[in-house]
C-alpha cells in the first residue's frame, strides 16, 4: 500500500505496543492517557481509517453512524466489547474485533487474590496497620475463613473461569459451575467440576461465589436481591467480569445485614465510580479493574489486537472479529 492506515489508539499502552503500531501505521497516540471527549471521538470518526479504542471508549449506534465516518475497522483493545453497539457496527459494515484469550490467565490470578483477601480479611489487616490502630497480636484478632475443602462456585464455565478453577484446585477448593450449556466431559474431569442446576442454587451451597460471564443487557443484574438472599450468612462474591452484572445496591443491603461474609470487586457497576456503601464497608475488598494489569497481559493485548489490524490491513478476515 502506498498510504499507510491511520491509525487512532485511544488510551496509553504498553510501550513496546505503542513503538510497534507507530512503526507500522500513520499512528496518533493518547499521550496523557486521558479518556477522549464525546466530540473528540465524532471527530475522530471522520479523521481516522482505524481506532485501537478501549472499554473506556463508548461507541454506540449514534457515533457511528456520523456523517462522513471514514473509520472501517475497530481494532478493540481488551476481550469484552459490551461497550461497542455490535449490532450497529454489522449493520453500517464496520469491522469490530477484540483480543481473547492473552488476558486468561492475569484475571484468573486476580479472582484467586480478591478470594485468598476476603476470606483472610486482609484488606481490613492493611488498612488497620497503615493507620496505626494495630496493637499487636492476639487470638482473636480479625479471625477469617480458609479455603482449603471449601466450595468454589463458578458462574460462567468459560476460560478464565476454568483457568480460575485450576489454581483454586490448587488451593484445594472443590468446584461447581453453572453455565448455559455444560463443559466437555474431558474439562470437567480434568477439574473435577460438576454442573448446578442454575445460578441460584449455585449460590445456595458454594462458599465463594465467583462472576465469569460478559457484559450486556442479558446478564446485567444477574446477582440480584434474590439470588444474593439465597447465599450462605459466611459466603463470599467475587466479580472480575463486569461491574453491572451485580446490582450493587442489593449487594450493600446484603453486606450491611449479614446476608453474605465480604465481596471481592475488580469491576463496578457505574465504573470509575464507586458505590459509597462498598468504601464504607470493611468486608469490601476493592480493586480498581486489575484484572489484566500484568505487563504480559496487558503487551499481549496489543499485539493481537495489532494482529487484527494488519490482517485487515491486508484484506484479510481478522482472526478476533466479532462484528
Amino acid at each position: 500500500m502506498t498510504d499507510r492506515l491511520k491509525l487512532l489508539v485511544t488510551r496509553r499502552l504498553p510501550e513496546f505496543v505503542e513503538q510497534h503500531l507507530s512503526a507500522t501505521w500513520d499512528t496518533t497516540l493518547n499521550a496523557d492517557d486521558t479518556p477522549l471527549s464525546r466530540d473528540a471521538l465524532v471527530r475522530a470518526m471522520t479523521e481516522y481509517d482505524a481506532w485501537m479504542p478501549t472499554i473506556t471508549d463508548r461507541v454506540d449506534a449514534e457515533l457511528i453512524a456520523t456523517p462522513g465516518r471514514r473509520v472501517r475497522i475497530l481494532a478493540n483493545y481488551g476481550a469484552g466489547v459490551d461497550h461497542i453497539d455490535l449490532a450497529a457496527a454489522r449493520a453500517a459494515g464496520l469491522v469490530v474485533t477484540n483480543t481473547p484469550d492473552v488476558l486468561t490467565e492475569a484475571t484468573a490470578e486476580i479472582a484467586v487474590l480478591l478470594m485468598l483477601m476476603a476470606a483472610r480479611r486482609a484488606g481490613e489487616g492493611e488498612r488497620e496497620l497503615r493507620s496505626g490502630e494495630w496493637t499487636g497480636w492476639r487470638p482473636s484478632h480479625l479471625i477469617g475463613q480458609g479455603l482449603s475443602g471449601k466450595t468454589l462456585g463458578l458462574i460462567g464455565f468459560g476460560r478464565i473461569a476454568q483457568a480460575t478453577a485450576v489454581k483454586a484446585r490448587g488451593l484445594g477448593m472443590r468446584i461447581r459451575y453453572a453455565s448455559r450449556s455444560a463443559a466437555a466431559p474431558e474439562v470437567e474431569r480434568a477439574l473435577d467440576a460438576t454442573r448446578a442446576a442454575s445460578p441460584e442454587a449455585l449460590a445456595a451451597e458454594c462458599d465463594v461465589l465467583s462472576l465469569h460471564v460478559p457484559g450486556g443487557e442479558e446478564t446485567r443484574h444477574l446477582v440480584d436481591a434474590a439470588l444474593l438472599a439465597k447465599m450462605q450468612p459466611h459466603a463470599i462474591i467475587v466479580n472480575t467480569a463486569r461491574g453491572p452484572v451485580i446490582d450493587e445496591d442489593a449487594l450493600v443491603e446484603a453486606l450491611h445485614l449479614g446476608r453474605i461474609g465480604g465481596v471481592g470487586l475488580d469491576v463496578y457497576e457505574r465504573e470509575p465510580k464507586v458505590h459509597p456503601g462498598l468504601l464504607a464497608h470493611p468486608r469490601a475488598v476493592l480493586l480498581p479493574h486489575l484484572g489484566s494489569a500484568t505487563i504480559e497481559a496487558r503487551t499481549a493485548m496489543g499485539m493481537r489486537a495489532a494482529s487484527n489490524l494488519a490482517a485487515f490491513d491486508r484484506g484479510e478476515e481478522p482472526a478476533d472479529r466479532v462484528a
